[in-house]
């Protein structure tokens, strides 16, 4: 039986039975480490859900993807096309992004239909994740490193960065790449292979995440088991397969122009040797503080090579930074990259290396703590991010007049507050839908004269101003 074990205390009023009078006093087991994963996830959820719901009730969403993702959430709940009319009127989301595993969101958005679902679905799934990392390093570290491993991947910059840009599929990949890694760590590789796979529903780059796990799998098993190497061959094939039909058949079925639209962020623009300086620091974020580079030592860093591939030779200087939440799939292969190599450095004959890895889970953890001070969840600890301004409130009130299932015009503030009950455009070119409705955010101006802006977007059409509200227009057709 593994755990610390201890013997009853002397003042104990326990009654020796025949059998402890011959083998000494029955041992107390300790409360089992076992908990600390869960703890540890409960209370992460707890921060990133809070973050994620308070900016969304202070109307402060960071972009149109939280309106995207509702809208194709919503479709599945009611068993329709997954269309997203803020990617253009009728546009069916798979010839965007494949990513069909939203479709297990439609449940619980039947049962709860707004957008703060999404945001709490995300949260725990970011949570989850930090079940099986902490987990699998308490295991090879021991209960105080592995903790401490545990939190230097829930505090990492990237899931605060993702837990704070609103709502993205790739939360689902977060905790299939931890449990598979778990799975590895654990020698059990039909679960690592099993773990891996669904990570083709999820986002039509991560085939290519699935491929490289099955070549860790196929790394680590192949002095011991013929049979999963095989496995892990034919899986790494699969993966690599579903990448190319997905981005070359799939997604143009789906797409109205017969076409994937993002390849030109691969091949146009800069190019691949742009941006090196905006490059490199990401990679120094990367691999400094959340491993003090000791990850580069496990070959399960290999499973971040795709991603951090096709962002570092994209063309798109969005993908280059530690913005947004590209970095998130990365931060549960770094954690456990490190609980890996810290546990081979163990046994190093290097005295050097031996202490700095010894120490280096906790200072992980230390440099995580720290760096909250300048992200996203040092947020909760600021009395003003918990008030809901009067401003907002009358933002609210004026939305409120848009009735259900009315078809609006809209920019970024206004979307979140509208997807759950009405059929919402992306504001700016010219549609072939001429909305009810145009609500503006046009707190800044940007606008100028909301009608006059109005009718350069549908010209014929007459608009008029209805509401005004903390810097927010409503303009109604006729």
């Amino acid at each position: 039986m593994s755990g610390a074990l201890l013997t009853l205390p002397e003042n104990s009023a326990h009654t020796p039975t025949k059998q402890e009078k011959q083998n000494g006093p029955r041992p107390r087991i300790s409360p089992p480490p076992a908990a600390d994963p869960h703890l540890l996830a409960a209370a992460l959820f707890l921060a990133y859900a809070t973050l994620g719901v308070l900016r969304y009730r202070r109307m402060e969403t960071l972009s149109w993807d939280l309106g995207i993702f509702e809208q194709v959430v919503r479709a599945y709940a009611h068993l329709q096309t997954p269309v997203a009319d803020l990617k253009g009127p009728g546009t069916d989301v798979l010839g965007d992004h494949f990513s069909p595993v939203t479709a297990l969101l439609a449940p619980a958005y039947r049962l709860f239909p707004t957008p703060v679902t999404l945001l709490v679905a995300q949260s725990a799934l970011f949570a989850l994740a930090a079940v099986p990392v902490t987990r699998a390093s308490a295991r090879l570290l021991g209960r105080r490193r592995g903790l401490a491993v545990g939190v230097a991947f829930g505090l990492s910059w990237g899931i605060q960065r993702a837990a704070d840009f609103d709502f993205h599929e790739i939360c689902f990949a977060v905790p299939l790449i931890a449990f598979a890694l778990e799975a590895v760590l654990r020698g059990r590789w039909r679960a690592a292979l099993l773990y891996a796979l669904p990570l083709v529903l999820v986002k039509e780059d991560l085939g290519l995440t699935t491929a490289a796990l099955a070549v860790v799998v196929a790394v680590r098993a192949r002095a011991t088991s013929p049979r999963a190497v095989r496995y892990a061959v034919a899986v790494a094939a699969f993966g690599a397969v579903a990448t190319l039909v997905t981005l070359t058949v799939v997604i143009p079925a789906f797409n109205s122009s017969g076409t994937y639209d993002y390849w030109g962020k691969v091949n146009g623009g800069a190019g691949p040797l742009a941006g090196w300086d905006v490059k490199g620091r990401t990679l120094l974020w990367t691999l400094l503080p959340t491993t003090g580079l000791l990850a580069l030592r496990s070959p399960l860093l290999l499973v971040a090579l795709p991603t951090l591939g096709w962002r570092l030779l994209s063309s798109d200087d969005h993908y280059w930074s530690t913005d947004w939440h590209y970095s998130a799939v990365l931060m549960p292969v770094l954690a456990l990259a490190l609980a890996d190599a810290v546990a081979t450095a163990r046994h190093s004959p290097r005295a050097w290396l031996r202490s700095y890895a010894r120490d280096l889970p906790v200072c992980a953890a230390a440099a995580a703590l720290a760096l909250t001070l300048s992200l996203p969840l040092a947020a909760l600890t600021d009395p003003a991010t918990y008030r809901k301004s009067p401003q907002v409130a009358a933002v609210e009130r004026l939305l409120g007049t848009i009735p259900d299932g009315a078809t609006v015009e809209a920019n970024i503030g206004p979307i979140a507050r509208l997807t759950s009950r009405c059929r919402v455009f992306w504001v700016g070119a010219a549609r072939p839908v001429t909305p009810g409705y145009i609500a503006l955010d046009n707190s800044d101006g940007w606008a100028g004269d909301p009608v006059r802006y109005a009718t350069a977007l549908h010209p014929g059409a007459v608009y008029t101003v209805t509401g005004v509200a903390g810097g927010y227009v409503l303009l109604k057709l006729g």
